[in-house]
């Protein structure tokens, strides 16, 4: 059985998993309903009037391979475009996802946001199988220097809980089933495999307004 059939076998599954967890018949996140605002945690001016969309779980090994590709993105575009980053958590598969997403949005109150992001991602090997990460994470907090005070009862509060449920609904309706799922300009694309086929479809974008 070779390397590219087991790959194909493993994003098919994946898929299939991705779309049980995002039709089913709970409600976003934690089975609650949600009345809070999506999230908007944006780096980049978009002076090229592209947006790309990032809707990922922290303790999804996939979303963690695709991390060092994103940040390039970003190096490589700066301002030209504007990078999103939104929560998917898929509970159900990744038990410890959604307190890795209050932990980001906690941070995101104090500026901290894509500092949180980065150390999860980088981390993720640590704190994914853990029976309890919050601990782990509040050593993330103290390193990123966060009042822990505010950081606490940002974690434990209904507000952030419904900024994580708001985001993903938001990916459901654009038609995220599984992650990571990234959104150019308003649409769904398929998930590029490598840097070149990443910015191609950027570059088509930008093209696309500078006509």
């Amino acid at each position: 059985m070779n390397k590219q059939f087991l790959i194909i076998v493993g994003v098919v599954v994946a898929i299939l998993v991705g779309i049980f967890v995002a039709t089913s018949d709970k409600e976003p996140g934690n089975g609650e309903k949600t009345s809070g605002e999506p999230s908007n945690h944006v780096v980049g001016a978009g002076n090229k009037n592209v947006t790309l969309t990032e809707y990922g779980d922290f303790q999804c090994p996939a979303c963690k391979s695709y991390y060092p590709l994103v940040k390039q993105i970003k190096e490589i575009y700066g301002d030209d475009i504007t990078f999103q980053f939104r929560n998917f958590p898929l509970n159900q598969i990744h038990p410890n996802a959604f307190a890795g997403h209050r932990a980001a949005e906690a941070a995101g109150k104090q500026g901290k946001f894509f500092e949180m992001h980065d150390l999860l991602y980088e981390n993720q090997d640590s704190w994914s199988s853990l029976p309890d990460p919050n601990s782990m994470f509040d050593g993330f907090a103290q390193q990123l220097g966060l009042n822990m005070d505010q950081y606490n009862s940002d974690f434990a509060s209904e507000a952030v809980n419904d900024t994580i449920n708001a985001d993903i609904k938001l990916g459901q309706e654009v038609g995220a089933t599984s992650t990571p799922s990234f959104v150019l300009n308003g649409e769904k694309i398929e998930n590029p495999q490598n840097l070149e086929e990443f910015k191609k479809l950027i570059d088509e974008a930008i093209a696309k307004f500078a006509e």
